[in-house]
């Protein structure tokens, strides 16, 4: 019989309960069972005197309701087990279940308006108060369903069902439970017929406020009091007939010693402000400014006056609400504008002192409020604050009128949009306009005409200017043109006159108006400064040029302007290598394009691929051209500098990986042409036979083979392939083949400069196009033996086993493994291991050319497998290594040292979450202690990559594991001291990043770990600090002891018990 086994499985087996139901169920929906005979069989167990018993057979029908499709039913069906329920209810043990089923009934589209009002008068009569929470949630969900699906019978029901609910609720505390209340409590005060009930309804609300409430840690419902704040605040707000009841207890909590409470008391007040209506609220308005004032004009914290802005904003705006003008002096809105208007200007007369800057603050607060707002606060007070401004003797005065001014401006642009925004225009024309002019001459001359020491007041007027002509309509053209001079002439202000921080605001404000009008800053402000670059290196002597080029690279990511900038530069490019000029002022034209391609990458514009007509085959062909043709000197042509053909690379780069696959097969083919396979390539725009015959960069050097001088252009190879998708095919018919090929050139000395490009290709090729090694495919195999077989030089053979291990690493081939241990056994010789040490910053470092943003292949778990493969035997080796880690001045170092920089190389490029939890049971910490023991040189960058990479992975430990160096905390600061101190030039010190790192590491033990572990040290470290780091020669290693040294010092005093 179904039922019992629903029964005795329902508590210890409920998987297998909702099994029986749901079988149940499918024989219903299949004719082969009769509801009413389930009803029947339940019988007896609802009679049962267990009243567990018959809360489970009840359980057992709502399991079959909830299984049963929604149509399956008949109406007649439903309204028989509606009634069913409906009777249960007076069974106080099976609410819960009965209310599961009703649920499921409501839910069936033949579930009528008469059902509803049944189980709606039977809910009502429900003593709620006395069933536990889960209980009472589920008899809530039945009446949020009610309500949403018949209102209407609801509403029918009236008063009966009004004050039937009211009943019900009451008294409830679950926040759960609480947040379906106040959902329904709002419904009924907003759409049913409530005018008899607005005190009962008021009192059920309010007695909740303002309500709080703490999470408990891990809830499931995931309930804020945030999310209970606004429920409630909802329903105050919902109905104009609560005002006489709100508003004087709201006033009354202004004055409670809570923040969050007055911040809640604000925030209903302009809530209830916006939906009451300007009827309700002209009656109210008047005591609620005083109270709210107090907290602008006298503010204990910020956050709390910034919401009372917002409320006067929001009193303001209901009385505003459908006027379209503005009123008469009596009209509310005039009245309490007229109030706050007199008392902001009074206090605005000595705009010095401290309530000037908030009633500035009110002033431009109201005024957002809309165009009939707005157009009050300008017309009453502008006449007024022009004249305190004219009248103010000393810059002081005049500043903080200035910064009342910016605030209304900011204003302006809310109400009025700025240039370019497509809202609608007020009704009102704006009545600023009656005063821009003045505005304008005063800013003007404030900006240009002050000393220029004075900073600040500089930055407020442009400031100022900047809002003005971003205000829509307010400024002609021509007007906003004058704007973009000043602040050109600003931009271009020598260095010695000028400081950083105002070239840099008025950097900002070009930047907004070239989104708005980019024809004036193309008309205007690039032949401004395009004038003042110099034509050859030696006019850049006088002319400096990094700043013009910056601030030309900070307008121009807007397309219009960028092609104008693209001509521009190219042209000054053109006439700069035409006067002969070295690669420094090149590369810095060059870079300035590829900060504005970067930044429009990182912004995703799709604009980008449309620049490649006009930007890689110019470049392509200005360089191979240049390459190729004899100079009269014999100096090398510029272009094919090393450094100027990285840039160029970059730049090539992020405009080929944005096209899309048809336009990069036609690209790959035609930079295979040029490089590869020496034929013409639209790459190349004139002289393409002649390129084509005598540009070779890639090859043997036999016969009529590569050229060394134009190697280096496979640079641009590199950067150009790196770019491809790997769907693109190469064009190229045994790729194997060629892969052996670039290994040759890496292998060949004269090329050994331009090693690091030719390793990169090879392992995009291994990476993005050579499939991935299987028992079925032994083509990969075979041809990673051929590029790591070795080669009469050992050293590059490791760099390219590094590479290769890196490329299928990446992609998670197994065939890296075995690669992976052969480079760590590597590191037990003594004459190639501390090349192989230093490889392995190459396995897990990130590089942009194999990045994902290249469309490289790169598996989640490819680090943490790296990891876990690597680990555990450089750790074994080195504690089997005889020879010691770190070695006195002048003596030999053996190869214990090279596992150690090994190690600090994948723990730095390895997440915190993977390495964490293996600390102790690899006992990392003494390797690392002894990394900090390793004698490096300076200025060696590997060398001082090692010791950061390990001070690094030792401050995450401290932060996140403090309880794994617990044993080591005597032995690690000794080594941070000895790290944060500056040793003369020359002595073999720590670099100044490994000083400051040392430092900042030494700075997180009082904070990370009890205060009995580090008490002790305090008086060590508080000592050592003054000779390791409070007498560095360098600033910022200093400001990093005085911060450190001061976290050590506010350790607490008692116990100390080191001398």
């Amino acid at each position: 019989m179904d039922v019992r086994l629903y029964l005795v499985n329902v508590e210890k087996n409920p998987e297998e309960a909702s099994r029986i139901a749901s079988d149940a169920a499918k024989r219903i929906e299949d004719k082969q069972l009769k509801l009413l005979d389930v009803i029947q069989s339940m019988g007896e167990f609802m009679v049962d005197d267990d009243a567990t018993v018959r809360a489970k057979s009840i359980g057992f029908l709502s399991a079959i309701l909830n299984a049963l499709d929604s149509k399956s039913l008949t109406r007649q069906q439903i309204a028989v087990i509606t009634q069913f329920l409906s009777d249960r209810l007076e069974d106080e043990t099976g609410l819960k279940e009965v209310a599961q089923g009703l649920i499921a009934l409501l839910k069936m589209p033949r579930f009528s308006a008469e059902e509803a009002e049944k189980v709606t008068l039977a809910l009502l009569k429900v003593d709620l108060r006395k069933h536990p929470q889960s209980t009472r949630f589920v008899v809530l969900s039945v009446l949020d369903e009610l309500m949403g699906k018949h209102r209407d019978v609801l509403k029918q029901l009236g008063d009966q069902f009004i004050d039937g609910f009211i009943e019900l609720v009451g008294g409830e505390k679950d926040p759960r439970n609480l947040m379906v209340i106040f959902s329904l409590l709002k419904v009924i005060i907003i759409e049913f017929d409530t005018e008899r009930h607005t005190e009962a309804l008021f009192d059920s609300v309010y007695v909740y406020y303002p309500i709080t409430f703490t999470p408990p840690p891990n809830d499931p419902y995931g309930i804020t009091a945030q999310d209970l704040k606004v429920r409630l605040r909802d329903c105050i707000a919902a109905s104009p007939r609560f005002a006489d009841h709100i508003f004087k207890p709201l006033i009354e909590k202004l004055d409670s010693t809570s923040q969050s409470v007055k911040k809640d008391v604000l925030q209903t007040m302009a809530a209830c402000s916006l939906n009451y209506g300007p009827s309700v609220m002209a009656n109210h308005v008047s005591s609620l400014w005083d109270a709210v004032k107090f907290e602008i004009l006298n503010p204990a914290d910020e956050e709390l006056a910034d919401e009372a802005l917002i409320t006067i904003r929001a009193f303001a705006k209901s009385l505003a609400y459908r006027l379209v003008s503005v009123p008469q002096p009596a009209a509310p809105l005039s009245r309490y504008l007229k109030a706050i208007v007199k008392e902001c200007l009074e206090l605005l007369k000595e705009p010095q002192q401290k309530q000037a800057k908030p009633a500035g603050q009110i002033l431009a607060s109201i005024a957002q409020a809309g165009a009939i707002p707005y157009t009050y606060i300008i017309k009453n007070t502008f006449p007024a604050l022009l004249t305190v401004y004219d009248d103010s003797e000393g810059i002081t005065k005049q500043r903080a009128m200035l910064e009342v001014f910016n605030q209304v401006f900011n204003s302006a642009t809310v109400v009025y949009g700025e240039w370019g925004e497509l809202q609608p225009y007020p009704i009102l024309e704006n009545p600023m306009a009656e005063f821009k002019e003045k505005l304008f001459d005063m800013y003007s001359k404030t900006l240009m005409g002050v000393n220029k020491e004075e900073v600040g007041f500089r930055i407020m007027a442009l400031k100022g200017l900047g809002a003005l002509s971003r205000i829509r309509r307010l400024f002609a053209d021509n007007e906003v043109g004058m704007v973009v001079q000043y602040l050109d002439e600003v931009v271009l202000e020598k260095e010695e006159e000028s400081r950083e921080e105002i070239k840099e605001e008025a950097l900002q404000g070009l930047l907004k108006i070239s989104r708005m009008k980019p024809n004036l800053i193309m008309e205007i402000t690039f032949p401004a400064l395009m004038a003042t670059l110099p034509d050859t290196e030696e006019e850049a002597i006088m002319r400096p040029y990094m700043l013009t080029l910056e601030a030309l690279a900070k307008l121009s990511t807007e397309r219009s302007v960028f092609e104008v900038l693209l001509t521009r530069l190219f042209n000054k490019l053109d006439v700069v290598i035409q006067y002969g000029s070295g690669p420094t002022y090149p590369k810095a034209i060059l870079s300035t394009l590829l900060y504005v391609l970067h930044q429009k990458s990182l912004a995703n514009h799709s604009d980008i691929p449309t620049f490649y007509d006009r930007l890689v085959p110019p470049l392509v062909t200005k360089t191979v051209v240049a390459l190729i043709t004899p100079v009269e000197n014999g100096r090398k042509p510029v272009l094919g500098d090393e450094l100027l053909l990285e840039v160029m690379g970059r730049l090539l780069n992020i405009v080929v990986r944005s096209l899309d696959v048809s336009k990069q097969e036609k690209v790959i083919q035609d930079a295979f042409n040029l490089f590869i396979h020496r034929k013409p390539s639209e790459l190349v725009l004139r002289n393409r036979e002649k390129v084509a015959e005598e540009f070779r960069p890639f090859g043997e050097v036999e016969g009529n083979g590569r050229v060394l001088e134009h190697a280096g252009c496979m640079t641009l190879f590199t950067w150009g392939v790196a770019g491809v998708r790997r769907e693109v095919k190469l064009p190229i018919d045994d790729i194997p083949s060629f892969a052996r090929q670039v290994k040759s050139t890496i292998l060949d000395p004269p090329l050994a400069q331009f090693r690091f490009t030719n390793l990169r290709l090879l392992a995009l090729i291994v990476n993005k196009w050579i499939p991935a090694s299987s028992p079925s495919n032994s083509s990969t195999l075979e041809l990673i033996n051929a590029l790591t077989e070795p080669s009469p030089s050992k050293e590059n053979s490791i760099r390219i086993n590094f590479w290769l291990a890196k490329a299928l690493v990446m992609k998670g081939d197994k065939l890296a493994d075995r690669l992976i241990l052969d480079l760590v056994d590597l590191l037990a010789d003594p004459k190639y291991g501390a090349l192989a040490a230093r490889g392995f910053a190459v396995l897990l470092g990130e590089d942009e050319v194999l990045g994902r943003s290249n469309w490289a292949v790169q598996r989640g778990l490819s680090r943490q497998k790296t990891f876990t493969l690597c680990v555990p035997r450089l750790v074994e080796r080195f504690k089997s290594t005889s020879t010691p880690a770190s070695t006195p001045a002048g003596g030999e170092a053996g190869t214990k040292p090279n596992y150690l920089v090994a190690l600090a190389s994948i723990l730095k490029h390895v997440p915190s979450q993977i390495f964490l939890p293996l600390l102790p049971q690899l006992d990392l910490i003494p390797m690392l202690l002894q990394s900090l023991d390793l004698s490096i040189d300076p200025t060696d960058p590997t060398s001082v990559a090692v010791k950061l990479a390990t001070l690094s992975t030792l401050s995450v430990t401290i932060l996140e594991s403090p309880e794994a160096v617990h044993e080591h905390i005597d032995s690690l600061i000794k080594r941070l001291l000895v790290a944060a101190t500056y040793v003369p030039q020359g002595d073999g010190g720590p670099s100044p990043k490994v000083r400051k790192a040392a430092l900042e590491c030494l700075r997180l033990f009082p904070g990370a770990m009890r205060k009995e572990e580090v008490m002790r040290f305090k008086r060590r470290v508080v000592r050592g600090l003054v000779d390791a780091g409070l007498d560095d020669p360098r600033r910022g290693v200093r400001r990093c002891a005085v911060d450190c040294r001061r976290v050590w010092e506010d350790v607490g005093e008692e116990g100390e018990g080191e001398e």
